[in-house]
């Protein structure tokens, strides 16, 4: 299959950039290089565009794509930005993207065990290495399980879950995507699989612990604000509650000044906000391009810019 990717946001994206002609860019999740053709286009006066992805499928994919563009892919995880770019002997840049979660190609692909739609083998690994999926659903704990299916996927059933994973996997491994689909809906009440496939939180926080995108994300945007020259920008889209959240602390972090007590008269502190926010609350999909595109329903966007 062909990696396809339809960048969501991609005009938000432009504008919260503020592409500049002669600037240098990364791009920490390139996947199909949808958002990456879009700034490489406008890197007309020297510029420069840089790309990181995990998952070698994508890397061979965006270095076609970007072929004639004024851009170099690499095959690493974002959290890894600056001692990259060090090498590349790149220490400051003009703007940093983020675009998280799972890719359309890497959902669509069904031997990658990422879709509860078509039977694969259990694998979920964006970078094909490492533990799988079923090595996590025939290994861990019962209570390990349950912590997952609750942290990751905020799945209500995660106890029930958990529970009939151990008690199948006891007789026989689970091996493929349906077997652990079937599973899944087995463990929680008929109005529920009436309502909508019960397999959507379960199959996102497995495929979230696998590759451990929550580890990836605190470290990457600390590597991403890291690189930024003052006046560059850090654009970051979301996909998932938890990872919105973690992004909006971090950006309100940087953002924040004194953090004297309230009753002191004056700061004795000394701290300034080492960035500001471009837009106060994120910024989701126009009418038409949910139309579009149903991949950017729970898609939000985060910007700020560095001040120092």
């Amino acid at each position: 299959m062909e990696f396809v990717h339809i960048p969501v946001l991609l005009q938000e994206v432009l504008d919260g950039l503020q592409i500049q002609p002669d600037g240098i860019y990364a791009d920490g999740t390139v996947g199909g290089a949808g958002h990456s053709i879009e700034i490489a286009k406008q890197l007309t006066g020297g510029g420069r565009l840089i790309g990181f992805d995990r998952d070698p499928d994508a890397v061979r994919a965006a270095t076609q794509r970007l072929k004639g563009y004024p851009a170099t892919v690499v095959h690493s995880n974002y959290d890894k930005m600056q001692s990259v770019l060090a090498k590349m002997g790149i220490f400051a840049v003009d703007g940093v993207l983020l675009d998280l979660g799972v890719s359309s190609y890497q959902l669509d692909e069904g031997s990658r065990g990422f879709s509860y739609h078509e039977d694969a083998p259990l694998d979920m690994r964006m970078s094909r290495m490492g533990m799988t999926a079923e090595e996590l659903v025939n290994t861990a704990s019962e209570q390990e399980l349950s912590r997952i299916l609750y942290t990751y996927g905020e799945e209500s059933y995660a106890r029930s879950i958990a529970r009939r994973i151990v008690e199948v996997r006891q007789t026989q491994p689970i091996h493929t995507t349906l077997e652990l689909a079937e599973l899944i809906k087995s463990s929680v009440p008929a109005k529920v699989r009436r309502s909508k496939n019960p397999c959507k939180k379960s199959f996102q926080a497995i495929r979230i612990a696998v590759n451990g995108e929550f580890e990836h994300l605190e470290k990457g945007l600390q590597a991403a604000f890291s690189v930024l020259k003052p006046g560059g920008r850090l654009a970051v889209i979301t996909f998932h509650s938890l990872e919105d959240r973690m992004v909006k602390r971090q950006f309100a972090a940087w953002c924040q000044g004194c953090i004297c007590p309230p009753d002191f008269p004056q700061c004795v502190c000394g701290r300034t906000p080492q960035a500001k926010l471009i837009c106060r609350k994120p910024i989701t999909a126009s009418d038409a391009e949910l139309v579009q595109n149903r991949r950017s329903h729970s898609a939000k966007l985060r910007v700020l810019e560095r001040s120092c």
